[in-house]
């Protein structure tokens, strides 16, 4: 009888001992950061209403952030220092300099509208590059906008961070006011993703484009409108922003318009997205 007690005692033993590594296991997938999981990646690019104006007003933002755009636990920002935060507004508080938006955008609308879709991708990084005033061509290959854009998206994915899915891009109304500037805006455009693309080394990557919302961005408004519903590009999709409610100024989006505008671009990548998702 004694062997079989102290197989017995032996048995419980492991058992006790199994028992414990799996608890312990257990509790390390339920604390293991958010910042550390695969990230579905999503840049943000273009001016000012990509980078987030609504709610503000003479410069001032009123601090209010609807239910469709506050914070997730499943959605982090690359802040500017590169690191991976809880993303909350307004997303571009540290990006833009001078031209930094303080207000209300699309980004946290379309993440949110994406993971309320389908709950299964999982977290969502977004990575905030817009910068209001700008035209086109200060987006060019080897300008300043261009490298921080490039360097920010390779930093996201840097290390096993995720995936990049798509860039979201709202750029055009800076073009809209002299004539040369909206001539070459549909060749300048093409290039620009052409050349990103290649430098991320993703040459499908899907690029959802908004076109222009205000009439009265400047006198050559419809020909910039013109070169983005017709860019001709593969993968390149375009959301049309015309309609929704303007600010007093007539050319940024209110609050409840950057809203809808991510519920928009949400709709667009969840009908376009690559199956299963890629980068390439």
């Amino acid at each position: 009888m004694r062997w079989y007690h102290l197989l017995y005692i032996e048995s419980k033993a492991m058992f006790t001992f199994l028992w414990v590594i799996l608890i312990v296991a257990h509790h390390a997938l339920l604390v293991t950061p958010v910042s550390s999981q695969d990230k579905n990646i999503f840049l943000l690019a273009g001016q000012s209403n990509m980078a987030g104006n609504g709610g503000v007003i003479n410069g001032a933002w009123n601090g209010i952030v609807p239910p469709e755009s506050g914070p997730n636990p499943s959605v982090l920002r690359l802040a500017a220092n590169l690191t991976w935060v809880p993303a909350a507004e307004p997303l571009h508080k540290d990006i833009g300099g001078v031209n930094a938006a303080i207000g209300v955008g699309p980004g946290m609308s379309f993440a949110n509208s994406v993971l309320a879709r389908d709950p299964s991708l999982g977290v969502v990084g977004l990575v905030p590059c817009a910068n209001g005033g700008t035209k086109i061509s200060q987006w060019g290959q080897g300008s300043f906008l261009y490298d921080q854009l490039v360097s920010r998206a390779r930093a996201a994915v840097g290390g096993g961070g995720g995936k990049i899915q798509a860039m979201l891009w709202y750029q055009g109304e800076s073009d809209a006011v002299l004539l040369e500037d909206a001539e070459l805006y549909k060749g300048r455009l093409q290039k620009f993703f052409q050349d990103l693309r290649l430098d991320l080394q993703s040459p499908s990557l899907l690029i959802i484009q908004v076109a222009l919302a205000s009439e009265s961005a400047g006198p050559y408004t419809e020909k910039v409108r013109e070169a983005q519903l017709g860019l001709g590009l593969a993968n390149v999709k375009c959301v049309d922003a015309k309609g929704l409610q303007l600010q007093p100024d007539n050319l940024h989006l209110s609050t409840p318009s950057e809203v809808q505008l991510g519920k928009m671009l949400a709709g667009s990548f969840l009908q376009n997205r690559p199956n299963p998702l890629t980068n390439n």
